[in-house]
């Protein structure tokens, strides 16, 4: 299995990005996705999450209306649409695959450290500065 994030950079505030994760030896059907992300010296947190058969999904408080994720089966791709970011949501965002969407609510619930996620992908940057 593999996930592969890309869409990070740099834009100013108030600006948007769109994050993609492209899954390899998954099918989306059958998996969660979900996105976190990890800023310098704070603890890697969810994000956002997609269950893969029927498009539930989960947001954190501080993305809520401000992000939205939104899967295409067809391409095995996860994408986080992020608008109006500000210079909070600079961080390493990652995105992972597990066969429960429970455990993307639990880990943002209760803290990554709370459960063990199956698949993880490489992260990719996003810095939101002037």
């Amino acid at each position: 299995v593999q996930l592969q994030a890309s869409g990070g950079g740099l834009v100013q505030p108030g600006g948007s990005l769109r994050l993609s994760c492209a899954a390899s030896g998954l099918t989306l059907d059958n998996y969660a996705i979900g996105w976190f992300r990890q800023a310098p010296g704070k603890e890697r947190e969810v994000v956002s999450c997609i269950k893969g058969s029927d498009g539930t999904t989960d947001y954190a408080d501080t993305v809520k209306g401000r992000f939205t994720i939104s899967k295409d089966n067809a391409k095995n791709t996860v994408y986080l649409q992020m608008n109006s970011l500000g210079p909070e949501d600079t961080a390493v965002y990652y995105c992972a695959a597990d066969s429960y969407y429970a455990s993307f609510v639990t880990a943002r619930v209760l803290g990554v450290q709370s459960i063990a996620i199956d698949y993880w992908g490489q992260g990719t940057l996003v810095t939101v500065s002037s």
